[in-house]
């Protein structure tokens, strides 16, 4: 096989998985609430395929480098998640996650600028969920109210899923480290879901699951944290299935915490 067709047949297989998880979250969200509809959206559905294509392509050093990049963009993705969270309020689907991916990309960009630490990485996440927990909590409940489906909201839902992941994709392959990193953790699933729920619950009740998906953004990152100090010693295989497990684990304790009325 070549390495173009590999290439198309990975891309192919990343826009199906991420696509069928997305639109399986969306609908999930829409019967049982925002809840679990942010802890199925914060699962590594998107990271975990890009990062292991990129173990399948290189060295455990170049995921190594990659890690340290992605620590900051976590920190980043809160961020996106409280600017959508507040416009969407008033706003519509479009201009709230407009404003949303447009605070990711400014704040993405500047992190690019830094040369970061391990510490420095795991300093800038502590500050940012120190800012953007407390904010989100008011806005965690919503009541779910489902507008008439249309026949073609799913065939919809998994384009649009599936564009994105292409673009992501594709864009990785030419990149190096430290931007393979900032691509993995591009919001895909997020801003999908973004333009998904909002046309049919409303601004309140969609923004209640990006409210709710704090708690398991510091879960991915501790998962990335946990790869980066284990891709070295162990190599890519074991770390990122480690990783992986963190985030089932630490989504599934948040479940049980939510069912008990801890993280109200």
């Amino acid at each position: 096989m070549s390495p173009d067709t590999a290439f198309l047949l990975t891309i192919a297989l990343r826009m199906a998985v991420t696509a069928a998880f997305v639109v399986s979250a969306s609908l999930l969200t829409e019967r049982s609430g925002p809840v679990i509809g942010a802890l199925v959206a914060t699962l590594p559905i998107s990271a975990g395929p890009s990062y292991v294509f990129l173990a399948l392509d290189h060295d455990s050093s170049f995921i190594f480098e990659s890690t340290l990049a992605s620590l900051p963009i976590n920190a980043v993705t809160i961020f996106l998640c409280a600017a959508y969270v507040l416009v969407a309020q008033r706003q519509s689907s479009l201009i709230s996650c407009g404003a949303a991916v447009a605070v990711w990309l400014v704040l993405a960009s500047l992190a690019r600028l830094v040369h970061w630490s391990f510490g420095g990485g795991i300093l800038a996440n502590v500050v940012a969920f120190a800012i953007c927990l407390p904010l989100l909590q008011r806005y965690r409940q919503a009541q779910m109210t489902i507008f008439t489906r249309r026949w073609f909201d799913i065939p919809l839902r998994a384009t649009l899923v599936a564009s994105l992941v292409a673009t992501v994709v594709t864009s990785s392959r030419w990149v190096g480290p430290d931007i393979s990193g900032t691509i993995a953790l591009f919001p895909v699933v997020f801003t999908s879901m973004m333009l998904i729920l909002h046309p049919r619950l409303g601004g309140p009740s969609t923004a209640a699951v990006f409210a709710n998906s704090g708690w398991g953004l510091v879960g991915l990152g501790l998962a990335i944290a946990a790869m980066h100090l284990t891709v070295l010693p162990l190599g890519s295989a074991a770390a990122l299935s480690l990783a992986l497990a963190i985030c089932v684990i630490w989504n599934i304790t948040l479940w049980g915490l939510s069912r008990r009325g801890v993280l109200r």
